[in-house]
């Protein structure tokens, strides 16, 4: 998710105001330290120009080679 942000050259307070959010909560998501539900994903992958089914792609993957 930081990667796709930095790539768009976005901070953290614009993806949070873009998703009336505190900044402190999408860098917490970023961190995976906070859960987020697919709801705030797609609104987060919105925010910052990205394709959801991407990201979607790349966590059903991680997930494949972590079994």
């Amino acid at each position: 998710m930081k990667q796709k942000r930095e790539e768009k050259g976005m901070s953290l307070r614009e993806v949070g105001e873009a998703m009336n959010r505190h900044h402190s909560v999408i860098g917490k998501m970023e961190q995976n330290r906070q859960k987020i539900d697919l709801y705030e994903f797609i609104r987060y992958c919105n925010a910052v120009g990205a394709n959801p089914h991407e990201g979607l792609d790349a966590m059903i993957s991680s997930i494949d080679t972590e079994n």
